[in-house]
């Protein structure tokens, strides 16, 4: 959707993407519950649904006949639904897109063959005590805490936090940049938050020019100075893509999730960056 991403600028194909309410379908939320997607509006330019993206790609390479019964939003979701049988995410008992409109919504699991689990409107997984096991029974499944990674030490002493900066940012910013109400509401630059007792100690003022640096590169902030930070650690909004040319590139070995939230940096003002060495 957004041809001005980083991603997007480093790809070597782009395939213009719908958006929203330029589409039919259907989505499951994080509640469980299907509900469809209604076309509001035409796609712009040569921007297509995802649904007819993946068609355009099957016959381009040489599969389109795997995508036959691919007649459309509706005829593809009958194919997910024949895919759930017997599973934990079972929606066998819903009939077609009609139904999804007439319930506001339907909570998986939804089984053709149990009727008594379609009467609620919400209802609350494990409810009744049985857990997708043979016995029936939850498993706990648990490890030791781990270190961080990336422990402080003398040359890079500081703990840098990173996570959500303010209501008025998402992410990276690949949409909410795009709205001049909500830019207003934020910096634009990028910012570091920073104890008053560091601050005090490497002789960072409010709004002071640093420069926060860690093993893989460094990159020049706005101090805020505040106690929402302990001594010791730093924070600094993931929003900015400045912020990741300092995390460690280290992976959650099931998941695979990168461990963008810690890592060990050192911070100074940027007039000590760069003041010339003595001589003699």
């Amino acid at each position: 959707m957004y041809a001005s991403t980083d991603t997007a600028v480093m790809a070597d194909l782009v395939l213009p993407a719908a958006a929203w309410g330029e589409k039919d379908g259907t989505f499951i939320n994080s509640e469980r519950r299907i509900g469809t997607i209604k076309k509001v509006a035409t796609a712009p330019g040569d921007a297509l649904a995802d649904f007819a993206i993946f068609k355009l790609v099957a016959e381009y390479w040489g599969c389109g006949d795997l995508f036959r019964e691919w007649d459309s939003p509706e005829a593809t979701f009958q194919i997910l639904k024949r895919l759930s049988a017997g599973q934990p995410c079972d929606i066998t008992g819903i009939v077609d897109y009609d139904m999804l409109d007439a319930h506001g919504g339907i909570q998986w699991p939804y089984p053709a063959d149990a009727p008594e689990t379609h009467s609620a409107a919400e209802r609350r997984l494990f409810e009744d005590g049985r857990f997708y096991h043979a016995d029936g029974r939850a498993k706990f499944l648990f490890e030791e805490p781990r270190p961080m990674p990336e422990r402080p030490t003398d040359r890079y002493p500081f703990v840098l936090l990173t996570g959500r900066g303010s209501a008025a940012q998402w992410h990276t910013q690949t949409r909410t940049a795009t709205s001049a109400v909500l830019r207003k509401l934020y910096p634009a630059d990028v910012y570091v938050e920073i104890n008053p007792a560091d601050a005090r100690a490497l002789g960072v003022r409010q709004n002071g020019r640093v420069t926060v640096e860690s093993r893989r590169g460094q990159i020049e902030a706005t101090a805020f100075v505040t106690r929402s930070v302990q001594p010791g650690q730093l924070f600094v909004p993931m929003h900015y893509r400045e912020t990741n040319q300092l995390t460690d590139a280290v992976f959650d070995p099931y998941s695979k999730q990168p461990s963008y939230k810690a890592c060990a940096v050192n911070l100074r003002t940027v007039a000590q960056a760069f003041r010339p060495a003595r001589q003699g």
